[in-house]
């Protein structure tokens, strides 16, 4: 579920259009008086996302899945006094799957890694999150491994990943996206590693305010502010 800023109904009508030419998108809502578009496929949400913003629209993931189940996302940041450099959606749609929406922004052109790590410590970047998480997997490959993410010369990469773990299992890990080859000790903080920490967020129909209660600024003025962080 995206909200987005729209007055007229007719307009709407391009977004649900655009989302349509999606393969994988099953049915469109769009509520021109809760400003909000409903969408349910099998697309990912980043995807979602840049289409409505194609249209000349903003747009923010109100939700995804299904409510009352997991979902998790990180705002990944790298060394201090980084700005943001990447954002990931998980959606758990089922018991023994969890799909990760990856997206990275602002990095070296290239083939990057994606772990989940053993511990959510950032004290020290990604130095202190600790190995790969293993997650209990009983095999020789760590369950935290997710795979990899292509950057292209734009310096953005996306990917959609779907691994067998459930979104509970990870919330309060950290998630690490980079070059540096695992076995080789401890990773190291350099421009082209990027690390947030897992934290849950909401599914659809789960979150329905408008206005953030702590700083009494509309969603859309809250947007305004984490864009020019660099959220993407």
């Amino acid at each position: 579920m995206a909200a987005t800023q729209n007055k007229v109904k007719a307009p709407f009508q391009s977004v649900s259009d655009s989302l349509y030419s999606l393969e994988g998108i099953a049915k469109v809502d769009v509520s021109l008086k809760d400003q909000l578009v409903t969408v349910e496929g099998t697309v990912s949400p980043s995807a979602i996302v840049r289409v409505i913003e194609a249209t000349g629209r903003d747009a923010i993931l109100r939700g995804s899945g299904a409510s009352n189940t997991g979902e998790a996302g990180t705002a990944d940041s790298g060394v201090k006094d980084r700005e943001v450099r990447g954002l990931a959606r998980m959606v758990q749609v089922s018991p023994e799957a969890t799909l990760v929406d990856l997206t990275v922004r602002g990095v070296t052109p290239g083939v990057y890694s994606a772990t989940i790590r053993e511990y959510g410590d950032l004290k020290y970047g990604a130095t202190s999150t600790g190995p790969v998480w293993a997650g209990g997997s009983g095999t020789t490959q760590p369950r935290g491994v997710l795979g990899t993410i292509e950057v292209g010369k734009d310096g953005r990469g996306a990917v959609f990943l779907d691994h067998p773990f459930q979104v509970w299992e990870v919330i309060g890990h950290a998630m690490v996206v980079s070059r540096q080859e695992e076995g080789s000790g401890e990773l190291k903080n350099d421009k082209d590693t990027v690390v947030g920490v897992i934290a849950r967020s909401a599914g659809v129909w789960d979150n329905d305010k408008t206005v953030c209660s702590c700083t009494g600024k509309t969603l859309w003025e809250e947007r305004k502010d984490e864009v020019e962080k660099g959220m993407i």
